[in-house]
């Protein structure tokens, strides 16, 4: 992050640089043309297209899109699958229970079940027929500064450096984007935004985010047990009591069927592994049924912020300001974010507008203040305190969300959260779990599941995955924790490998699948997710 000048970077300049091509960004640089045309705007995208590296449930709420796009049906937005028949069912064991009225914030009654990467798409296409100049495989890496501080843009990181940090033969620099303001809409936890929430003190006056980390499949299942628009909640089982988790199941077009479950991060237990529970969960009789027979098509994971308002930072800092699931607009009872994401980016468009038109070009502070007034305001408001409810137990989550559901939110207090990787126990105090092995039909490993994710890094590249200080993960994440980097990882990056009588720890960078879970929640804060070259990653398909 720099505020000098390197001669060798060539430059472009934009009234408005927005870097993420997700629901949030694009919103943004399409409101921000519907208001005035004559601005200019990028969108720089890290995967390789718009939507290689978005992923979702997703049941999609379409206020949002009413108000961007009113016409959006005729202008073919692929929305086509409605919700039809919500269930919310516990899981015991073996047993499960299914509640005869689901809770009213999983009302899904007119929406729409999507695939969030072809959804990116044609939003990418709304705003290119605008104008809007759109750049995937250009992943930002650096925040550029002014003289004065204010932030003045972004670089894109440069091309063909050889692992060992020397440049090679097919060396690019990266370019340099300056823009009168900088809009960063990096999904959860985006690596741009954690700096800057540093370097401003954004989370001043804020809790410590809070996450989740959802584990994702499509399946292909048998037509006799499809039943297009059900969709399927749980809780309980495989999450002990003391654990925040929860599962989806959302019947999609052609026999397909997106399933998959969500830890919350704030788990106490070292040992647990995300990935295995979700492999698990697929083992309980009820949600077997479903699959039995059928074929997994697709895998991907992605953390996803569970803070609420109480652990949004402060939105906006001269030069720029933050849109999206990068400064936490999700609604965790709701399970959905994509239409709060594409709501921020939408006020902070109009925002921008204004103050771009009035020549006041310092910090955006109509954009938080537009949040105040709106209705994702007061509808974050009113769930603010069910998901830190769920830190005391399932039970008294429960308890606590289905006071909220019915008139909580009038309560004078606002209950706190903790960061994730402070609330994990030392592996002493801890009891190892045991995972079945795969079988290869219902049950998968990491290796097999990343190599679906369709995820790429060329192998001579720096590796994108920074240790602050080397010697921890063996010298004290091992002994204290058992090193629970093996386990929270989705996609087998981290080992612990033995050579001789010493253990060395291993980062097989080339798994990442960016869902930046080891920059949350290890135990030492050792771990600094950064960008790799541009394009690489995941490269989704109908996730």
């Amino acid at each position: 992050m720099s505020t000098e000048q390197r001669t060798d970077r060539e430059n472009m300049s934009y009234d408005v640089v927005i870097v993420g091509g997700g629901p949030a960004g694009l919103s943004c640089a399409i409101r921000l043309k519907q208001v005035s045309p004559e601005l200019t705007v990028c969108v720089l995208e890290k995967g390789s297209e718009i939507g290689a590296h978005l992923m979702s449930g997703a049941v999609f709420e379409t206020r949002a899109l009413d108000e961007l796009i009113p016409d959006w049906k005729e202008k073919g937005a692929p929305l086509t699958c409605e919700a039809k028949k919500d269930r919310f069912v516990w899981l015991g064991k073996t047993k499960h229970f299914v509640f005869p009225i689901a809770p009213p914030q999983m009302n899904n009654h007119g929406n729409y079940i999507i695939s969030l990467g072809q959804f990116g798409k044609w939003l990418a296409q709304q705003a290119e027929a605008l104008g809007v100049e759109i750049y995937p495989g250009f992943a930002a890496a650096e925040v550029l500064f002014n003289d004065d501080g204010s932030v003045k843009g972004v670089a894109t990181g440069d091309m063909g450096i050889a692992r060992n940090g020397e440049r090679t033969e097919a060396f690019q620099p990266g370019l340099e984007l300056h823009a009168r303001q900088t809009v960063f809409a990096e999904g959860c936890h985006g690596s741009l935004t954690k700096f800057l929430i540093g370097h401003f003190d954004l989370r001043k006056d804020a809790d410590p985010q809070t996450y989740g980390l959802g584990v994702k499949e499509i399946w292909e299942i048998d037509p006799a047990k499809h039943q297009q628009g059900l969709i399927i909640h749980t809780i309980g089982w495989p999450m002990d009591s003391a654990t925040y988790g929860g599962s989806w199941m959302y019947h999609m077009e052609n026999n397909l069927v997106s399933v998959g479950f969500v830890t919350g991060l704030d788990y106490t237990n070292p040992y647990l592994s995300p990935f295995e529970e979700m492999q698990r969960y697929k083992t309980h009789p009820y949600i077997r049924n479903y699959l039995e027979g059928g074929r997994r098509i697709s895998y991907g994971a992605r953390a996803l912020v569970e803070g609420g308002l109480q652990s949004q930072p402060k939105l906006t800092f001269p030069g720029g300001l933050l849109v999206g699931d990068t400064a936490g607009f999700l609604n965790v009872p709701k399970i959905k974010g994509n239409h709060g994401a594409m709501k921020s980016g939408m006020m902070a468009g109009e925002a921008l507008a204004d103050m771009l038109k009035a020549g006041t070009e310092n910090e955006c502070v109509a954009y938080p203040e537009k949040f105040k007034q709106s209705w994702l305001y007061r509808e974050l408001y009113k769930v603010r305190n069910i998901r830190p409810g769920f830190h005391w137990g399932m039970l008294v989550g429960l308890i606590n969300g289905a006071f909220q559901t019915f008139g909580g939110w009038l309560l004078p207090v606002t209950f706190k959260n903790h960061a994730d990787h402070s609330q994990t126990k030392k592996a002493a105090d801890c009891t190892p779990i045991e995972y079945p092995k795969p079988d290869g039909k219902l049950t998968f490993d990491r290796l097999s599941s990343v190599y679906i994710s369709n995820t790429n890094h060329a192998e001579n590249q720096p590796v994108h995955l920074k240790l602050r200080d080397p010697s921890i993960p063996i010298d004290v994440n091992l002994p204290l924790y058992a090193e629970p980097a093996q386990r929270y990882c989705p996609a087998g990056v981290y080992e612990v490998v033995t050579e001789g009588d010493k253990k060395r720890f291993q980062i097989n960078a080339q798994n990442c699948v960016h869902c930046k879970t080891c920059d949350i929640k290890d135990p030492s804060q050792n771990i600094n997710w950064t960008v790799p070259q541009g394009g690489d990653g995941p490269n989704y398909s109908g996730m």
